[in-house]
């Protein structure tokens, strides 16, 4: 059985997308935890390492961090489709796209929120590259991997979603947000995220 560990509007919340998107049973654990605004605390129920969301338990299994929680969930669930088998020509475009989503895209829309690409040459270069980067990919195909959608448009569209400000003004990712937005999966994903 798949049981995510959940905070509403959070970086778990792209997690009942994917969910949804798998097909598979899964259960729901809503827990608190510190909030950027001070409010909250740590859960005692949330097995996750640092009291944060996403935390994800599979027969036992913990998996956390967003990118590793992608990859397990398409490697445990090949029927799905979100993912490139091991040994497909497509995954190391799929592992590429993960982990520069973890090094690469919220680090820089980090920095940017707090202000350290504007004062920093070198993280405004780093920025640049990793915006250019991204846009370009869809500027030339629909979703990440190319023609068809997969987990990895599960992290790149949520940070769309809740980037606003964090990333540069595009009509491109304005038009893929909307692509991903028309999903059932994406729907029923945001009706759960704060019931």
């Amino acid at each position: 059985m798949l049981k995510l560990y959940h905070s509403p509007q959070t970086r778990s919340s792209r997690f009942l997308w994917l969910l949804e998107e798998l097909g598979q049973p899964y259960e729901i654990e809503y827990v608190t935890i510190r909030r950027g605004d001070g409010s909250g605390g740590a859960d005692a129920s949330n097995p996750h390492p640092q009291g944060k969301v996403p935390a994800l338990v599979h027969d036992g299994r913990l998996v956390w961090e967003s990118g590793a929680i992608c990859l397990y969930l398409t490697d445990a669930f090949p029927e799905a489709g979100l993912g490139p088998k091991v040994g497909d020509a497509g995954r190391g475009d799929y592992l590429g796209w993960l982990f520069f989503y973890a090094a690469e895209v919220e680090p820089n829309m980090i920095n940017s929120f707090l202000g350290v690409v504007e004062s920093n040459e070198h993280a405004k270069r780093g920025y640049q590259l990793m915006a250019e980067r991204f846009e370009s990919q869809l500027k030339r195909h629909p979703y990440i991997l190319g023609e068809t959608f997969s987990a990895a448009d599960v992290l790149f569209g949520s940070a769309v979603e809740w980037g606003s400000g964090m990333l540069p003004k595009s009509d491109v990712l304005d038009a893929y947000l909307a692509r991903l937005s028309g999903r059932p999966a994406k729907a029923a994903a945001q009706a759960k995220d704060s019931a």
